[in-house]
């Protein structure tokens, strides 16, 4: 009987944890890195999704009080305020205008967007650059890639000429991936 609450009792869990969260992705990229965010589903997460679907969001953030990186969004979001304690890999809009991003712990009235997906707390720490300033952090529904996305060729290509795949040529290519004639090729 006692197994048979216990799986009751998680199922409603589940079912609880499925109808906070929304089943579109944002992602959050730091120097060319994509980390994925579930988002809860709530209006100002909606609002920010919205937003996102006209183009990506580029801000700069800066470290603060050793848990977290935060800064304007540049736009308000509706915002539904209440008393909590954010967890490293937290997602949080402050003031209605304000990103945080948690790689520690606080405990403020604030806003609930979504948690980054899968990293420890030390990954969390590197990713978000903990105690640095001027971080460019950009928002979007898809990954951001960062390297070449289109290759165009203005002369003929000489043969004995490589590049790397951010597109720098390479005078002596050694063991990698570059790109020669336009192709992708192996060393």
């Amino acid at each position: 009987m006692s197994a048979l609450f216990m799986s009751s009792c998680s199922n409603d869990s589940n079912e609880a944890v499925a109808q906070t969260t929304m089943s579109q992705k944002m992602y959050i990229t730091i120097d060319g890195v994509s980390q994925s965010v579930t988002l809860y589903n709530n209006a100002a997460a909606q609002a920010l999704v919205t937003r996102l679907q006209n183009g990506n969001v580029t801000v700069t953030l800066n470290s603060s009080g050793g848990f977290e990186i935060w800064g304007a969004l540049g736009f308000s979001l509706p915002a539904s305020n209440e008393q909590i304690t954010a967890q490293p890999g937290d997602v949080i809009l402050y003031n209605g205008s304000n990103i945080c991003l948690f790689y520690g712990s606080n405990s403020w009235s604030y806003t609930r967007l979504g948690h980054i997906d899968g990293l420890s707390e030390s990954a969390l720490r590197s990713f978000l650059k903990a105690g640095e300033s001027n971080i460019s952090v950009t928002l979007s529904l898809e990954p951001v890639s960062a390297g070449i996305s289109h290759v165009r060729m203005d002369a003929a290509p000489e043969d004995d000429i490589y590049y790397d795949l951010n597109g720098q040529e390479v005078v002596n290519p050694s063991h990698g991936i570059y790109i020669k004639n336009g192709k992708k090729v192996k060393i």
